[in-house]
């Protein structure tokens, strides 16, 4: 059986900050999702894309 690569080398991830708020990123499925303020970038074809305008905001409680 195949061992899966990673979808995002982790040394490239220790890098890798939000650029919203410079909060730690962490990888969720698809998604880098910042620690801080909790916005979700979308991971294209391996390439992370860290622009505030792709991101998706988290959700706000009661909506």
């Amino acid at each position: 059986m195949a061992e899966t690569q990673p979808i995002i080398d982790p040394e490239l991830l220790e890098i890798l900050a939000c650029p919203a708020c410079h909060g730690e990123l962490v990888l969720a499925n698809d998604r880098l999702i910042c620690r801080t303020c909790q916005r979700r970038y979308p991971i294209e074809d391996g390439i992370p894309i860290l622009l505030v305008e792709e991101a998706e905001l988290p959700e706000k409680p009661g909506t």
